[in-house]
C-alpha cells in the first residue's frame, strides 16, 4: 500500500444519464448468466478521468489509482503499515560521515596529533563496549587528492570564471551501520568542543586570479566542508521480476527512473522527494546503492514510486519515437511520449486500453512476480456522477461505490453489501493565492475563515460525516497539533480584522480600501457537489460583510492545467489526500510554489521553511513531533488555507467479492474481504475474486 499526496477530483450531476442507467442497466444476475466472464472482471468508477498513467508526471487520484496496478516500487507498506520489499527483495540503511583533519588543531584526548595518530585512536574507541562506538564499523583515512575547480562568473568581481587550485588534507571516512543524526555532536566529545567548526578551507584554496577575500572564503567552505553526512541505502532487487513486455527490471531502470524524476524538463512534481539524493549507484544488475547527501528521515518511503523502463523511455528510445511520430528529437521529451497513454510498468496488471472519458481496462499479468492476480481484468469507468454511480452499483455493473455523506445512515447497515469505513488521511480547504492582494495580507484570510461556518458544512453538507481540522497533519498520527483550535465562526469579528488591514464598507455596502472594491472569484472543479455546495455557502458567508464575490466551476484537467498548475487564480476550493510520513516539503516549503508545483498558493514564511527541513532530517520521534506542532502552530495562524474538514468514508462493496487463496499445500480457501488499520480494505487486492453467490450461501469461514 502506497501512500502519497494527491488532488483529489469528483463527480458532477447527469439526471439523464442517471435515469437512462437505472432502466438499461441489466442485473448482476443477468449479466453472470449471459456472461460467465463478468465474475472474472473487477469494475470500478471514478469521477474523473486519469491525466496521464506515468507516475513521475501525476499527481490525480484517478492516475494513481491506474498506476498503482500497472507499476511496481522497490518498497510498500504492508497492512500494519511496516514497509516491505516488491522489486526490492531486501535493503540497508547505513551512513558514511567525513570530515577533515585540521593540521593546525588540537583534540582533547589525543592533543596536536597527525591523520595516523588519530585515526588509530578512533579504531581503538570502536572496540569500547558503547553502543555509540560499536555502530561505527569502520575507521578510514582517505589521502589528499588535489583538485581544480572553477568558480561561477557571479563569483568575482570580474564577471569572468576563475580556476581554482584545490589541496585539501587527508579527510577520515566513518562508516557506520546504523543512521546517528547526532554523530558529530557526540565525536566532538572527544575530539573537544569545536573542533569541526575551527577546520578552516581557505588555505587549502588558491585561485588563479582576483576574488574579494569574503567570497573567496565562502567558495572555500562549499568545496571542502569541514563535515559531510551521507546515508545510504542499499537495495538488493528482487531476481525474475520483469516488465509487461518481458525485459528484466534491473538497477540501471531504478537510476533511470530517479534521472527522469530530477530531469527539469519533465517537470516531475516528485523532484523535492529526491532532491536530498547525491548519487544513484549501479554496483551490479541487482544492487543499486543510493547516496544521500545529508539526513532525509522520509527517503525509504520514498522508493514505493513507481520503476519506469529504461529501454522504453531513455534518450534513444525518445528520439526513436519523435523521429516516427515527424517531431523534432530536440523538442521531444517524455511529458509528450505516448507512453503516458500506454504505459508499461511491472505491476500485477498490463494496462489494455483507454477511452478519455469513458473506461481505462487492464488485464492482469500472468508473469507478475507475486503470483498473477486472481482478477481477469481491471476496469476504471469515469462516471462523473455520484447517483449515475449509485445506481451502477445496485445494478451490478459496478463493484465498489463510495457512499454519500447523506446517504451512510440509510446504507452502512444494509447487509445485502460489504461496507467498510473509516477517517480519511486528508482534509478539504479553501485555498489563497496570497501572491494576490488582498491575499497577501494574513488578516485578511484569517478574516475570510472567520466569515464561514464550517460547523454548518458539516452538519447539512455532509451530514455529520466530517469533523474539524486545523492544520496540515493527517488527523489520526501524533504530527497533528491537537492544542490548535478552529477558527470560530464570528462575522463581526472578521469585520473587525478587515477594517485593522484597511476594509471598511462603503456607500453601496461593499468592503473598500483605497478606493478599491475587496471582489474576487472562487473556483473549483465541476462534478464535485460538496466542492459546490462550500462555494455557495463561501460567497454568501462573504457576500453578507461585504465582499464581491464570483464563482466558477471548471472542467478538472482545465482547473487544474490552466488555473492551479498556471497559478493562474484568487482562491480555491480543493482537498489533499495525504500520506503518514510528516513531510511536507512539496506542498508548503517555498521553494515549491512555482508553476506545477504544489504550493500552489504561495506560502513563504522562513521559520515554517526551517522547519520542513528540520522534519525531513530529524530521525528521533519525539522531536519530529516537537518540529510539526510548532509548523502546524505557524500555518494556522498565518492560514494561507482556511482548513474546513477532514471526512470520514464509507464504501459498499458486493458480497460476493472475497479473497481466493492457495495455501502451499495447494488447498484453496475463501476468506472474508477485512479492512487494515487505516481503514482501507483494498491491501489483499490480487487475491481478489467474485463468487455466483455470496461467500455466506456457499462456504464457511
Amino acid at each position: 500500500m502506497t501512500i502519497r499526496r494527491f488532488l483529489i477530483a469528483a463527480p458532477t450531476l447527469l439526471a439523464v444519464a442517471l435515469l437512462v442507467s437505472y432502466f438499461w442497466v441489466p442485473s448482476y444476475e443477468d449479466q453472470v448468466g449471459g456472461n460467465p466472464e463478468r465474475l472474472t472482471r473487477f469494475i470500478t468508477a471514478s469521477s474523473g478521468d486519469a491525466s496521464m498513467l506515468n507516475p513521475i508526471l501525476s499527481a490525480d487520484s484517478a492516475s494513481s489509482q491506474i498506476g498503482s496496478l500497472v507499476f511496481e516500487g522497490l518498497v510498500d507498506r504492508d497492512e500494519h503499515l511496516a514497509f516491505r520489499g516488491r522489486i526490492a527483495r531486501s535493503w540497508r540503511i547505513y551512513a558514511q560521515a567525513y570530515f577533515y583533519i585540521n593540521p593546525q588543531g588540537t583534540t582533547r584526548r589525543w592533543g596536536k596529533t597527525n591523520a595516523a595518530t588519530l585515526v588509530n585512536g578512533l579504531r581503538t574507541l570502536t572496540a569500547q563496549d558503547d553502543p555509540f562506538w560499536h555502530n561505527i564499523t569502520a575507521v578510514d583515512l582517505l589521502p589528499s587528492e588535489s583538485l581544480r575547480h572553477t568558480a561561477a562568473p557571479s563569483d568575482n568581481a570580474d564577471g569572468e570564471p576563475i580556476l581554482l587550485h584545490v589541496t585539501p588534507p587527508p579527510r577520515v571516512r566513518l562508516t557506520l551501520e546504523s543512521v546517528d543524526p547526532d554523530l558529530f555532536e557526540r565525536l566532538e566529545d572527544e575530539l573537544g568542543a569545536g573542533y569541526f567548526d575551527r577546520f578552516d578551507p581557505l588555505p587549502f584554496v588558491v585561485p588563479d586570479g582576483d576574488i574579494p577575500q569574503a567570497q573567496l572564503a565562502t567558495i572555500a567552505r562549499d568545496i571542502l566542508p569541514a563535515t559531510a553526512y551521507n546515508p545510504i541505502i542499499q537495495f538488493d532487487l528482487r531476481p525474475g521480476v520483469t516488465f509487461h513486455d518481458g525485459r528484466p527490471v534491473t538497477a540501471e531502470d531504478v537510476r533511470f527512473t530517479y534521472e527522469a524524476i530530477m530531469n527539469p524538463s519533465n517537470l516531475s512534481p516528485r523532484i523535492p522527494d529526491y532532491e536530498p539524493v547525491q548519487a544513484v549507484e549501479v554496483i551490479d544488475p541487482l544492487t543499486v546503492r543510493i547516496v544521500y547527501n545529508r539526513l532525509y528521515s522520509p527517503a525509504l518511503g520514498t522508493w514505493s514510486m513507481g520503476i519506469l523502463p529504461a529501454h522504453r523511455l531513455n534518450a534513444a528510445a525518445l528520439r526513436q519515437e519523435a523521429l516516427k511520430r515527424g517531431e523534432s528529437p530536440e523538442t521531444f521529451g517524455l511529458r509528450q511520449s505516448r507512453f503516458n497513454r500506454n504505459p508499461i510498468g511491472s505491476g500485477p496488471f498490463m494496462f489494455d486500453n483507454w477511452k478519455s472519458d469513458q473506461y481505462i481496462r487492464l488485464k492482469r499479468f500472468t508473469d507478475y512476480w507475486e503470483g498473477a492476480p486472481n482478477y481477469e481484468q481491471y476496469v476504471m469507468r469515469i462516471i462523473p456522477d455520484p447517483l449515475t454511480q449509485e445506481m451502477e452499483f445496485y445494478a451490478g455493473t459496478v463493484d465498489d461505490y463510495a457512499v454519500q455523506p447523506h446517504q451512510v445512515a440509510r446504507l452502512r447497515q444494509d447487509e445485502r453489501f460489504q461496507h467498510f469505513s473509516g477517517t480519511a488521511f486528508g482534509y478539504s480547504y479553501i485555498g489563497y493565492n496570497s501572491r494576490r492582494p488582498p491575499f497577501d495580507d494574513p488578516r485578511v484570510r484569517r478574516a475570510l475563515g472567520m466569515a464561514i461556518d464550517a460547523d454548518q458544512i458539516i452538519e447539512y453538507v455532509l451530514y455529520g460525516q466530517a469533523e474539524r481540522i486545523t492544520g496540515p497533519f493527517v488527523k489520526q498520527t501524533d504530527f497533528y497539533n491537537h492544542d490548535i483550535q478552529p477558527l470560530p465562526y464570528d462575522p463581526q469579528g472578521a469585520l473587525d480584522l478587515l477594517a485593522e488591514a484597511g476594509w471598511t464598507r462603503g456607500a453601496d455596502g461593499f468592503l473598500q480600501k483605497d478606493g478599491r472594491r475587496m471582489a474576487f472569484t472562487l473556483i473549483t472543479n465541476n462534478g464535485n457537489p460538496i466542492r459546490r455546495a462550500i462555494l455557495a455557502i463561501a460567497q454568501d458567508a462573504w457576500r453578507k460583510i461585504g465582499i464581491q464575490v464570483e464563482t466558477d466551476l471548471l472542467e478538472w484537467s482545465v482547473f487544474i492545467q490552466r488555473r492551479v498548475n498556471q497559478l493562474d487564480f484568487d482562491a480555491l476550493v480543493l482537498g489533499w489526500s495525504m500520506g503518514i510520513d510528516p513531510d511536507l516539503y512539496q506542498i508548503w516549503h517555498s521553494s515549491q510554489s512555482g508553476p506545477f508545483q504544489l504550493n500552489f498558493v504561495g506560502f513563504d514564511d522562513p521559520e515554517a521553511d526551517d522547519l520542513i527541513l528540520q522534519i525531513r532530517r530529524e530521525y528521533d520521534h519525539d522531536k519530529q513531533v516537537a518540529a510539526c506542532h510548532r509548523l502546524h502552530e505557524i500555518i494556522a495562524a498565518a492560514q494561507p488555507y482556511t482548513f474546513l474538514f477532514v471526512g470520514r468514508w464509507t464504501a459498499l462493496l458486493d458480497r460476493r467479492i472475497v479473497r481466493r487463496v492457495q495455501t502451499p499445500d495447494g488447498e484453496i480457501q475463501y476468506k472474508p474481504i477485512e479492512p487494515t488499520i487505516t481503514g482501507g480494505y483494498t491491501f489483499h487486492f490480487n487475491q481478489w475474486i467474485k463468487l455466483p453467490q455470496s461467500l455466506e450461501d456457499s462456504f464457511k469461514f
